[in-house]
């Protein structure tokens, strides 16, 4: 009878670790066929898969394509030549050092709106050095304040999302700090352009 008992408690103690193992396998099986994107969002998930250093290699099943969040980097909108991408930090500190990082970043969509539109060249070198009769487009290029500045972190992060596409300028092409611009100039501005929105201390046309 004694034996019995025991050979009845180790066949239980074995159905239950198989069982175990079954349901360890179906959840495994679960983890492997979610998308990488959803596996990343769950922390509890990624503890229990085991995961790799290299993001959710471990968890994967054979043949799906995993994303290593950990490194992935956003696509970039505007891929700059070394040359370009110098000239648009300059002209972005220059215009706009004063300016909060929001403020930088439409200085930064206006020239890149210009480099997309059919009014104006092709490169932001060529936009921002650009001159019409003799006259500069960019107060910082006539009087060489360009050459100057020192770019600070706040201009590059304003910059760095600008050229990854986001863009709040409302498709300006023009800005102008009315306080201090020319008077014919900004009377220009009023009569042949459309008025957009007052940003800091410029304001946005089109």
């Amino acid at each position: 009878m004694y034996k019995k008992a025991v050979s009845a408690l180790a066949l239980l103690n074995l159905l239950f670790l198989f069982g175990f193992l079954c349901l360890r396998g179906v959840e495994e099986n679960k983890l492997a066929s979610r998308p990488a994107y959803e596996l990343k969002a769950d922390e509890s998930i990624l503890a229990d898969s085991k995961s790799s250093s290299m993001g959710i290699v471990s968890a994967a099943a054979s043949g799906q394509r995993v994303v290593d969040f950990d490194v992935l980097k956003k696509e970039l909108a505007y891929d700059l030549e070394d040359q370009d991408l110098e000239i648009l930090l300059r002209i972005v500190e220059a215009e706009a050092g004063g300016e909060d990082e929001e403020g930088k970043l439409l200085v930064a969509n206006v020239v890149l709106n210009r480099v997309n539109s059919v009014k104006f060249p092709d490169t932001v070198s060529e936009v921002v050095f650009q001159r019409e009769n003799g006259v500069t487009q960019f107060s910082p290029v006539a009087n060489g304040k360009i050459w100057k500045v020192q770019i600070s972190e706040e201009t590059r992060e304003a910059v760095g999302r600008a050229l990854e596409g986001e863009d709040i300028s409302q498709g300006a092409l023009y800005f102008a700090a009315r306080k201090y611009a020319d008077s014919n100039k900004m009377k220009w501005f009023d009569e042949n352009l459309t008025f957009l929105f007052q940003y800091g201390g410029h304001e946005f046309f089109r």
